[in-house]
């Protein structure tokens, strides 16, 4: 078993030591309120006591956990009392990511989380290894698991190649009656070497293993090469043969880059997008600093007429003071979200290794992991306004099972380039023929008409109810958001489409962030017809389709809202009968179904 870097022991004491100090300092507390003799001046001879304990269990809980890579399984073993021993196979696992925050990487540290298939919490994280161990870790566990993968693969194609034979064979008898009697043998048997004779090995002749079409290995291919393998192999054509790894035992997949976010597009991203969590650290320092950022507020309102201080001031002067503040406020969030954004992609790089995306990005905090290209559940294009203003869009996949970011198994692909390069690698991954989208009827704006003109009311009355219970008395000003409701029905309405293809069903959505949706068939779980009150009224109903995306848990389905009702009854039944043709086909052409090879 291999340990973990030493550092990790102190990060450990400390941790634990500052968890085990509190402790008995409540105990002492608790213990005083309830017997005289125990008295509260214990507590700090009784901290101490906590923390050199707590000490002592990181240094212990470091000793006691290993991790090893062995030939069928990683293995990591930890616990200082209970003991916990974890063995994931390969062909469970998938994703190895590599984590560096500023500390780790000032100090040339990293953490490496293994990943498995059908969750979205960490099987295993090693805290913390060196960098150049993470590396060779990553390397080493994908390269095991691709080829546990090929292998898994290579049982199901001699499954599926012998259940034909074993078909065929009950066929043959009846064919050779209709054609005539058997050959003789002599004709069956290829020309060569009798039985028992060993043919002679030619030099030119060596054996290695290529890839077939769906990036498997073969045993039995052969090339005429001689002679070492030239210097500039082709990268990322999966696993390394075994030729290769006679002549180099390190031998690992070697990464092909295919998308990097430049300088100019990391600005656009940054500018033309928000992040919430902008608007949780806004709340955060307000919470903690109410005070001093109210004070802030109101000396910047000062020169524009703002009150002196919140005892003295009038009607104006606070409405004023209300204004400042809210624009303060919203340029603030803005400017946290832009720099939360910009160091989030900094340097971002997506590659393949073999059948698998892998990415890097993160300027303080470096991320590094994987997308297996056979958990893609959906393709989605994503835009803005302002995106869309300058003609720039991203793209993301829909990955079952595992979110890297705890949102929902969605991870960008290509964080933000123009249009045409986005869609063009849209069709090259998937295939999907380029749509031609149906809308929803006319009556579905005038449902968007009536449902913010509703919305419209409800702010008109709530400023009403405000100016009856403060010194506001200009309410009627709120009636201006009717001024909205066509503009933004008519945006909802021309944003909605789907289209049903031969291989895809592509769903478009969405106005302050579109979503453009390529669901291939094969990857279908359910597709239904869903009708609310007021939509079975208008003869409209909502088409919804899932699929095993982990989005799916923490958003809504992909859905296409308020089209006519039997085309949506059309589209669901097409979509189900075309599944079945679909899996049947992946099913003979063992196809991965996406072109990892995308740009």
């Amino acid at each position: 078993m291999n340990r973990l870097h030493p550092l990790s022991a102190v990060t450990y004491a400390i941790q634990y030591g500052f968890l085990w100090l509190w402790i008995p300092v409540f105990l002492v507390v608790v213990l005083a309120g309830v017997f005289d003799p125990v008295s509260g001046a214990w507590v700090p001879v009784a901290a101490p006591f906590g923390f050199l304990f707590g000490i002592g269990y990181g240094v212990a809980y470091y000793y006691r956990f290993g991790y090893e890579v062995t030939t069928d399984t990683v293995d990591v073993s930890s616990g200082v009392v209970a003991r916990r021993s974890r063995e994931i196979p390969y062909r469970r696992i998938q994703n190895v990511d590599i984590r560096q925050s500023v500390f780790q990487r000032l100090f040339g540290l990293a953490t490496v989380s293994v990943e498995t298939a059908g969750g979205g919490d960490t099987e295993a994280s090693l805290y913390f290894v060196s960098e150049g161990e993470a590396n060779r870790l990553q390397s080493e566990i994908r390269r095991r698991t691709a080829e546990a993968k090929g292998q898994q693969r290579d049982r199901k194609r001699a499954r599926r190649d012998e259940a034909k034979r074993e078909g065929e064979s009950e066929d043959e008898p009846a064919s050779r009656d209709l054609i005539g009697p058997e050959p003789p043998e002599e004709f069956d048997r290829p020309a060569g070497p009798t039985d028992g004779e060993v043919p002679p090995r030619n030099a030119a002749d060596d054996t290695t293993r290529v890839r077939d079409a769906t990036g498997d290995v073969g045993a039995d291919a052969r090339t005429d090469r001689v002679g070492p393998e030239p210097a500039d192999r082709t990268e990322g054509f999966g696993p390394v043969t075994d030729r290769d790894r006679r002549e180099d035992p390190t031998a690992h997949p070697q990464k092909e880059r295919l998308f990097d976010l430049e300088a100019k597009e990391l600005l656009l991203y940054s500018f033309t997008s928000f992040r919430p969590a902008a608007v949780a650290a806004v709340l955060f320092i307000f919470f903690f600093a109410t005070e001093a950022v109210v004070d802030l507020f109101v000396t910047i309102a000062q020169p524009f007429g703002g009150p002196t201080d919140l005892e003295t001031g009038d009607t104006a002067s606070y409405g004023i003071l209300t204004i400042i503040s809210g624009v303060i406020s919203i340029l603030v969030t803005y400017a946290l979200s832009v720099a939360y954004t910009f160091a989030t992609y900094y340097d971002f790089q997506l590659g393949r290794v073999g059948d698998d995306f892998v990415y890097e990005r993160g300027l303080l905090q470096r991320y590094s992991g994987s997308i297996p290209s056979e958990k893609v559940q959906a393709v989605t294009v994503t835009d803005n306004p302002l995106q869309r203003l300058i003609e720039y869009g991203g793209l993301w996949v829909e990955t079952a099972g595992y979110g890297p970011e705890s949102n929902g198994g969605s991870q960008s692909a290509v964080p933000l380039a123009q249009h045409p390069r986005v869609y063009r690698f849209t069709e090259n991954l998937t295939g999907v023929e380029t749509p031609k989208f149906e809308g929803p009827p006319p009556i579905a704006r005038r449902r968007y008409l009536v449902r913010y003109s509703l919305l419209a009311a409800v702010f008109v009355a709530i400023a009403f109810g405000v100016s009856t219970v403060t010194a506001f008395e200009n309410w009627y000003v709120a009636a201006a958001a009717f001024l909205a409701v066509p503009p933004a029905a008519h945006l909802r309405y021309v944003h909605i489409g789907y289209y049903v293809g031969d291989d895809h069903i592509v769903i478009r959505g969405g106005f302050w962030r579109r979503r453009t949706t390529v669901v291939p068939y094969y990857r279908l779980q359910t597709v239904s017809v869903r009708r609310s009150i007021f939509q079975r009224r208008l003869g409209i109903a909502s088409l919804v389709v899932d699929t095993a995306s982990s989005r799916s848990f923490f958003w809504s389905s992909t859905t296409v809202y308020d089209i006519d009702l039997e085309d949506a009854r059309e589209a669901r039944d097409t979509s189900r009968d075309r599944l079945q043709t679909a899996l049947r086909e992946r099913a003979a052409d063992d196809d991965l179904g996406l072109e990892v090879d995308f740009t």
